[in-house]
């Protein structure tokens, strides 16, 4: 192993630090992490990459990657956030996918379907789990029903034979294929914090 990046602790500490920093924003993540990487490179270049003692000598010294992503959080005026419950994530994706069964629901169903969709993004825009980004692409995913559905109505409406209640469940479901992205990325994020706070 010639290149100390590789070393399988630095590569661990600087995923911790790019877990920790995943608030910055990417360009000052970017910049952070090419200094540290720089900075192992240039201190373990007078040592053999695979003295195990003299990696941790070096980590050491750089700080925990807690300890880094809260400094440069703190110079952009921000704070890493805290993992919430699973349990209240879990409430907030089980609104995110209510609206397509909802939507099923004779008469009153996309009244319904409407209304979970605005509990789940102002349940994600109000968490201090996800970063300003996540939430707005969160937001944008699960309200996009709003217009795939109808959308993907009209697309099934005009193959042969219409709208029938087959092709209507087709639309529906690809319609509502957004909030299911947006679920995945969520809880996926939430999830990786979850795991970052346990090992940190």
């Amino acid at each position: 192993m010639t290149n100390p990046i590789e070393h399988p602790l630095v590569r661990a500490h600087l995923d911790a630090v790019t877990r920790y920093t995943a608030p910055l924003p990417e360009e000052r993540r970017r910049e952070l992490l090419a200094d540290l990487r720089e900075h192992i490179e240039v201190t373990l270049a007078e040592h053999d990459p695979t003295d195990e003692a003299a990696v941790r000598a070096v980590l050491d010294q750089l700080g925990s990657p807690r300890r880094i992503a809260d400094a440069a959080l703190q110079e952009e005026g921000m704070t890493r956030p805290e993992p919430e419950a699973s349990g209240r994530t879990k409430l907030t994706l089980l609104f995110a996918v209510l609206p397509f069964p909802l939507l099923l629901v004779p008469a009153v169903g996309p009244a319904l379907a409407l209304a979970a969709a605005v509990i789940a993004a102002t349940r994600v825009s109000r968490s201090q789990v996800w970063t300003r980004r996540q939430k707005k692409q969160a937001a944008l995913l699960l309200l996009a029903p709003v217009l795939t559905t109808p959308l993907a109505g009209a697309v099934f409406a005009a193959l042969p034979g219409g709208l029938t209640p087959v092709n209507l469940l087709a639309a529906c479901a690809v319609g509502f294929s957004p909030v299911l992205v947006a679920a995945a990325l969520l809880s996926r994020s939430a999830a990786r914090l979850r795991g970052a706070a346990a090992t940190g």
